[in-house]
Formats: C-alpha cells, structure tokens, sequence
C-alpha cells in the first residue's frame, strides 16, 4: 500500500508542477470555475494516475482522488483573493495529500501496509529528487510573491534563469551530501556560496538585496535538508 501512495503522489507532484504551464494557472485565477484549464488539469491528474498505477481495479480510488482535487481546486479558485494567494496555495497542496492519504485508507485500510520494499524505496527517491526541482522553486517563488524581488534585482545582471538554475543545483548537491553521509559537505557548500555572494552584497550596499539573498538561500538549504531526512528515515522501513 506504501508503494500505491507513492504512485499517487508522485501522480500529483508531476501534474501539479511539471504538466501545469503557468498560462492554464493565470487563466484558472482569471475565470475561475469557468476555465476549461481547470477541467484539463483535472483530466491530466487522472491520466497520470491511471498511467502510473497501471492497475484498473483502483479505479474508484483514482476517480475519487479526481473528484476531490476538482472541488479542492474549484474552491481554492473561488475562495482565494490576491492577498490569500499564499496561504491558499500552501492549503491547497496540504488538502490534496490528506484527500491522497485519507481516501486510499478508507477505500483499502485492509492492505495498509507502512512497510518500504525496495521498488518503494526507488520511487520514493525520485519523488524526493524531483521535488527539489522545480515544484520547490515554485514553492519560493509564491513565498517570495511578498515582496517585489523584480525591483531589487533589476539593475543586477546575469544570465536568464540562473538564479533557478542554481537554485536546484544546490539543492540537488545538499540532498546527495546528506543521503550519503557527508554533512561536512553541505556546511562548504554554504560557505562556498557565501563567499561568491559576499562580493555582490557588499558592492550592492543593498540591505533588502541582502535580506532576500539570505532568506533564500536558508529556505532553498532548509527545504533541501528537510527532504534528505524524510528520505533517510523512509528508508529505514526496508
């Protein structure tokens, strides 16, 4: 059953993040429940779990999940103001894991199992791998939706994306250090990254430039390391 969760999850991460261009979003916030978007992204998430799973006889499981991440989309669009965005996102993913979660352990509690097989262990890998990606890019940049980065960083040259770029490598780099054991690793990655942006900031003399680039780089590390030890301790179970 952990193995099915997985399959579910990862589902969700790939439609939610990956097979969701930001146009269908902007549409979606536009036109809300009227948006034909809604109803493709919807469609998407149930292919994907249809597709992932590869077994109909969790049909009504997947078509349960769909309905609800319908309603939970089709409220969040209905319910959230420019102001909520933030929070309504984080609310969002949060009711359509539990709605995962819930849902497959009511419909087959009798088969739960917490018990990581190896095949488990792999897709709990790329789960945790692809998350550092570009759904917690995503994630900072609704975080960082607060402020007006734009404007501290307009007079700041440098290559398009790169920031993001960076962003996931390192994040990519602290999940192997810690996942094979070598938290030294992670603390020169810190400084290395330091001392390249020491020079910026202090030619900046920008201290809202500054706070941003810290605020950052702890939540890109805090999120990355948060990751490894789920991982860690999933593993645990094989």
């Amino acid at each position: 059953m952990t193995l099915l969760l997985l399959k579910l999850i990862l589902a969700h991460l790939i439609g939610d993040f990956f097979l969701q261009p930001e146009y269908w979003v902007k549409d979606k916030e536009k036109k809300k429940l009227k948006s034909v978007w809604l109803y493709v992204h919807v469609a998407v998430h149930l292919s994907l779990m249809f597709i992932i799973v590869w077994d109909v006889s969790y049909t009504p499981l997947i078509l349960g999940i769909s309905l609800l991440h319908l309603i939970i989309d089709g409220l969040k669009l209905t319910l959230h103001r420019k102001k909520t965005k933030r929070l309504f996102f984080f609310i969002d993913q949060l009711l359509h894991i539990i709605s995962i979660v819930g849902l497959t352990y009511i419909l087959y509690s009798d088969h739960f199992d917490t018990t990581l097989t190896l095949d488990a262990n792999l897709l709990a890998l790329i789960i945790c791998v692809s998350f550092l990606t570009k759904p917690t890019s995503i994630v900072m940049k609704i975080i960082f939706s607060k402020w007006n980065i734009s404007k501290l960083t307009k007079d700041n040259e440098s290559l398009k994306d790169a920031g993001n770029y960076i962003g996931i490598l390192e994040r990519l780099l602290v999940f192997i250090f810690i996942v094979t054991g070598h938290w030294e690793a992670v603390g020169f990655l810190i400084t290395a990254k330091s001392v390249f942006r020491f020079g910026d900031l202090t030619a900046s003399k920008e201290r809202k430039l500054t706070e941003y680039i810290l605020i950052g780089t702890l939540i890109s590390f805090g999120i990355a390391i948060l990751t490894s030890l789920l991982y860690l301790n999933l593993i645990h179970y094989v």
